[in-house]
């Protein structure tokens, strides 16, 4: 898979962490995944005069997939405000690229060779291993990371089956399913209030402009993967992605100063190694 689509599904992985550094300042991350939402969903809408139509085709899959993005978000604040997202998000990543390989060939009847399935599954061991490492699992939190999971896998796998039915428009899939994210904002002020959204960009423009900013990167990183979910097989696509834990954790020691340990840089091995026998 390596070559242009395998270097540019890592580029994703690496903007997919650096959003994250970007928000882990943020203490409300409800706001910061609002204005997250409200970034994403702006660029999509000025995008769409430009772009065709999808086919009808992909119409089922578009709102589906905007559905279950919602709920993913959801899925995200709530493990956000167990307070263990160190456990239970690395979790979530490491577990849904196995969710789409069964996903992927239930309804897309796509296999896998044994080196690359062997790839999946050392790049989910490896994520799960870095989230295991941590002091404190709790039920709950593995509940939630669990569900978030599922919902990472649901999406992935609608949005290869959807984007396969475009005639070759995958800008236009990936901007159209993101306009469902102005759920979001509505969301919110229907929670806690419109002022409650716009008192923190006086208050705070600093941490707004990092969900502004996470958002761009985001709406970049997933539409690179959804442009390779076209022809590369979705497993392959999701394992790849989800080796942005890895470059969260190099984030973190470069530019955070964090501390890795031995152990933890073990498990960041054994998900490159299965990134390469991905790329193989």
């Amino acid at each position: 898979m390596f070559g242009i689509t395998g270097g540019l599904v890592l580029l994703a992985a690496v903007l997919h962490a650096s959003w994250n550094a970007l928000l882990h300042g943020n203490r409300d991350r409800a706001l910061s995944m609002t204005w997250m939402s409200i970034a994403i969903a702006a660029v999509a809408t000025a995008v769409i005069p430009q772009v065709p139509l999808p086919s009808a085709a992909a119409w089922p899959y578009i709102v589906a997939s905007g559905l279950v993005h919602n709920a993913y978000n959801l899925a995200l604040i709530q493990s956000y405000k167990r307070g263990d997202l160190g456990q239970a998000y690395p979790i979530a990543r490491g577990t849904s690229p196995l969710l789409v390989a069964l996903g992927a060939a239930l309804f897309a009847g796509e296999r896998l060779d044994p080196l690359h399935a062997f790839g999946v599954l050392l790049v989910s061991a490896g994520i799960v291993a870095l989230a295991l490492q941590r002091s404190h699992t709790t039920r709950a939190g593995i509940a939630i990371a669990l569900v978030t999971g599922a919902t990472i896998a649901l999406y992935t796998v609608i949005d290869g089956i959807g984007v396969r039915h475009t005639d070759g428009q995958p800008i236009a899939y990936t901007a159209w399913m993101f306009v469902f994210y102005w759920a979001m904002p509505a969301w919110f002020i229907a929670t806690r209030g419109i002022r409650a959204l716009w008192a923190p960009v006086r208050a705070n423009p600093a941490s707004i402009g990092a969900s502004i900013g996470g958002g761009l990167l985001s709406i970049a990183a997933y539409g690179i993967v959804i442009w390779a979910l076209q022809s590369d097989a979705m497993s392959g696509v999701s394992a790849l992605r989800e080796t942005s834990v890895v470059f969260a954790v190099l984030i973190g020691r470069v530019a955070l100063k964090e501390t890795v340990s031995a152990m933890r840089w073990v498990a960041c091995s054994v998900v490159t190694v299965g990134a390469i026998c991905l790329g193989v």
